[in-house]
């Protein structure tokens, strides 16, 4: 009987990674919301791929710069692509646009879409208990990201 449940969760496992994995698209490229779901599926690896994203917002600080995939990036919808703030003069040497320009544009970036727990502070920066999740994935070289036009 153990051995039976041992290969029922073996089975729901293998499953549940292989759901993780499958693309969206012809192109083989996987859209904002089965990103989401695949990272949600699958929270301690993530989701290895090509993702496709419409950049409808994009913000940048002194040290994380973002791109997402809609206006509010508190949206359940939301993919992130979160990058360092210095590869942003790099990204725009490789794409040939300024970052700014990346608004309204689609994009594929290559990586892992990771589930991130968000915590809420207060305004001395203490954590409240409060907190949501958003999906990111993380751009360590310019090479990770091309038009799809």
């Amino acid at each position: 009987m153990r051995l039976l449940i041992l290969l029922l969760t073996a089975m729901v496992v293998l499953a549940a990674s292989a759901c993780a994995s499958v693309p969206a698209t012809g192109q083989g490229w996987i859209e904002p919301l089965e990103a989401i779901r695949g990272a949600n599926e699958a929270p301690g690896r993530g989701m290895h791929g090509e993702f496709v994203l419409t950049v409808r917002n994009l913000d940048s600080y002194p040290d994380q710069s973002y791109l997402n995939s809609e206006k509010d990036y508190r949206d359940q919808r939301n993919l992130t692509i979160r990058m360092h703030t210095s590869i942003v003069p790099r990204l725009e040497k490789h794409l040939g646009v300024k970052f700014q320009e990346l608004r309204g544009r689609r994009l594929v970036v290559r990586g892992i879409a990771r589930r991130i727990r968000i915590d809420f502070a207060d305004e001395a920066g203490k954590r409240t208990g409060k907190y949501y999740y958003q999906t990111h994935v993380e751009v360590f070289s310019p090479a990770q990201v091309r038009f799809a036009d």
